[in-house]
């Protein structure tokens, strides 16, 4: 076993400090407060008690917002803002509201003179486009007050106690200080690819809350912002690395850092659902537990309602809450927002409740040779939107199983038996057809060709267009300035 490495020593803190900013590509914000919210009632009460007192503008975007009494009552509280003459501006993603909510449900607010974008809506311009989702769960109120969570706005959190549901389990922060106007900047930079950008007050005239340092970690697509952090926080801890996920596929990488953790003496533990509202991600992660208790890292699995938090706790210095999931579509594919802080009492908080947590879940162990089967999970009229749709994970999962088995990678668990029998018929059925009917393997890819083909020649089209009307407007304009040169066929 190597030396303890110390994560806080005092002598190591700039060196620490340099390498996390530059991983997460977000600095330390000095001077701000921090308060855990735990569950929806708390983070909705919250996020309510602001909009009610916002004076100049309010900054919301959700992953998710449903048209039943949750989200009427965020609209109505939205829309009484703006008849005030609050700015009020929304972002909705379109995946996520997909089937949860339409035009109509923002209409009171339209008409109170707020303003709603959707991110990425689907585009037949771009086939693939769709997969990137606005993840981040954030509502920021004058400069003043900042929320980052998991939750979405939905009566599914709250659960329905006449049918004998509970709510689900999740986990936000409400922030004030120099940070939030980190989180109006990360929704400005996204208000501002759909349409024209918002301009709001000087960053520099937030005044510290507290006492707390923290980073706010916007990220983009490919960014991979988080996903950097995670491993370098996983590779720094020296005592403990406490995690929650709703929804953990472990990319290699990361798993080998929480391996190599464990084998040098850290405390990892991951506590995850045990019904999930996507439950073939839960099937996902039951095929990586065995190589995960191997080496001695602590599973536990949720025994109540859906767990949605992602949270992480590392030694007594650091935490991570917010909206990114363990899994390579929320690290890469996502915008998503976390905050990352370092406070000795904020951690013992998070670390406090996750003990709690661990009393509400059951410890995974190697001796069963079989995992209990999975739970169903009450859709909640959800409609299946979770972080990743049903029919991509499971491919997800076969995919996995497949890999590990053709390149013998690692030991194969009980529960991959069934993933590994439909791959291979599946993998027969496809030479089969291939064999006898070759038109229909052939005509679907000709199509999909096509229709990728077309997607490009019109969004060329497009571009030259607008080209050749900016180069219209700077001619009308008289600016003088060479036109660029024009090497596109």
């Amino acid at each position: 076993m190597h030396g303890p490495r110390q994560f806080h020593g005092p002598a190591f803190r700039p060196l620490a400090e340099q390498a996390l900013s530059r991983a997460a590509g977000a600095p330390l914000t000095l001077g701000n407060r921090v308060d855990l919210l735990i569950d929806a009632r708390a983070n909705f009460d919250a996020w309510l008690a602001a909009i009610a007192g916002a004076r100049q503008h309010v900054l919301f975007g959700n992953y998710i917002f449903r048209d039943d009494a949750t989200g009427r009552e965020f609209v109505a509280a939205l829309a009484e803002r703006a008849r005030a003459g609050v700015r009020v501006h929304v972002l909705r993603d379109w995946l996520g509201c997909l089937g949860q909510s339409g035009e109509g449900l923002w209409q009171p607010l339209r008409d109170a003179g707020g303003e709603v974008r959707t991110f990425n809506p689907f585009d037949p311009l771009s086939p693939f486009g769709w997969i990137n989702r606005d993840h981040r769960k954030l509502l920021a109120v004058d400069g003043a007050v900042g929320f980052v969570s998991g939750v979405c706005v939905s009566g599914a959190w709250l659960g329905d106690p006449a049918r004998g549901r509970d709510p689900w389990r999740d986990t936000g922060v409400m922030l004030r200080g120099p940070a939030v106007r980190d989180l109006e900047r990360a929704f400005t930079d996204t208000w501002a690819t759909l349409g024209a950008p918002l301009e709001l007050a000087d960053p520099a005239s937030a005044a510290p809350a507290g006492d707390v340092a923290l980073r706010v970690i916007a990220t983009q697509p490919a960014s991979t912002g988080t996903y950097r952090l995670d491993q370098m926080i996983a590779a720094l801890a020296h005592q403990r690395l406490w995690l929650t996920d709703a929804y953990f596929v472990g990319a290699a990488p990361y798993i080998s850092a929480l391996t190599n953790a464990a084998q040098d003496g850290v405390d990892v533990r991951l506590l995850v659902p045990g019904a999930s509202d996507v439950p073939a991600v839960a099937a996902i992660s039951r095929t990586g537990y065995r190589a995960l208790l191997e080496v001695g890292i602590r599973i536990y699995e949720w025994n109540g309602s859906m767990l949605h938090a992602k949270s992480a706790v590392a030694d007594d210095r650091w935490a991570r809450v917010g909206s990114t999931n363990l899994n390579i579509a929320s690290w890469i594919g996502n915008c998503e927002i976390d905050v990352a802080i370092e406070n000795a009492e904020f951690v013992q908080q998070l670390a406090d409740q996750y003990q709690q947590d661990l009393g509400h879940a059951t410890e995974i162990v190697l001796s069963k040779r079989r995992a209990r089967p999975i739970a169903p999970m009450p859709r909640h009229g959800l409609g299946g939107h979770g972080s990743a749709g049903r029919s991509a994970v499971g491919a997800m999962r076969m995919a996995t199983t497949l890999g590990a088995a053709l390149g013998n990678r690692r030991v194969l668990s009980d529960t991959e038996t069934r993933p590994l029998l439909f791959g291979a018929l599946l993998l027969l059925a496809v030479a089969a057809v291939a064999a006898w009917w070759p038109r229909v393997l052939a005509w679907p890819l000709a199509a999909l060709a096509a229709w990728i083909g077309i997607s490009l020649v019109a969004r060329w089209v497009r571009m030259r267009r607008q080209r050749a009307t900016r180069a219209a407007a700077n001619d009308t304009a008289g600016s003088g300035h060479p036109a660029p040169l024009d090497d596109d066929p």
